[in-house]
């Protein structure tokens, strides 16, 4: 093979690359678009605000926390998780609970999970079932690769939301 040929060769593949990973970005942008989206929908359904509606799956899925932790975990101050948490208690979600180890802790607890879950699978089981199909098309390792990618570009994000948020200093720009 020529030297030209070989270095046309170089240019086709960095060009391909270049527009393959362009195309991803031009994806997570969608993505992150059409989730948004989607669970802004699925809270109007459920007469949430989408905040209230993503922590009370965070409340269904790790239990009772506190006030503090849940607001760690939505990315929220302590001011803006208690509006949040007034607001499920008053739809019948979430009460405050007093820690069976420690009385001066109190707990946010989820409250007719049963309920929200179906609500939830009425909502979301006919997205689930389909996502489902669609990943068996492909092989496990192709899982595996994409369940890896997926987990460090979430890791990234929630690390870029917290420099928003001035919790950790970062280059600004």
């Amino acid at each position: 093979m020529s030297k030209k040929k070989k270095e046309k060769g170089k240019t086709e593949k960095k060009s391909n690359r270049t527009e393959m990973l362009d195309a991803l970005e031009r994806s997570f942008r969608d993505s992150s678009t059409a989730g948004l989206m989607l669970h802004q929908a699925v809270a109007d359904r459920l007469g949430l605000h989408i905040t209230d509606h993503k922590c009370m799956g965070m409340l269904c899925e790790v239990g009772p926390v506190t006030a503090g932790k849940l607001a760690e975990f939505a990315g929220l101050t302590t001011g803006a998780i208690t509006s949040v948490i007034n607001r499920l208690e008053k739809l019948g979600y979430a009460k405050r609970v007093r820690s069976m180890e420690d009385g001066r802790v109190v707990l946010v607890e989820a409250t007719n999970i049963e309920r929200f879950g179906a609500r939830m699978d009425e909502l979301l089981g006919p997205l689930g079932k389909r996502m489902r199909a669609l990943s068996e098309r492909y092989s496990v390792e192709e899982l595996r690769l994409v369940h890896e990618f997926l987990g460090e570009a979430i890791a990234e994000s929630r690390e870029q939301t917290r420099r928003l948020r001035g919790n950790v200093a970062g280059p600004k720009g």
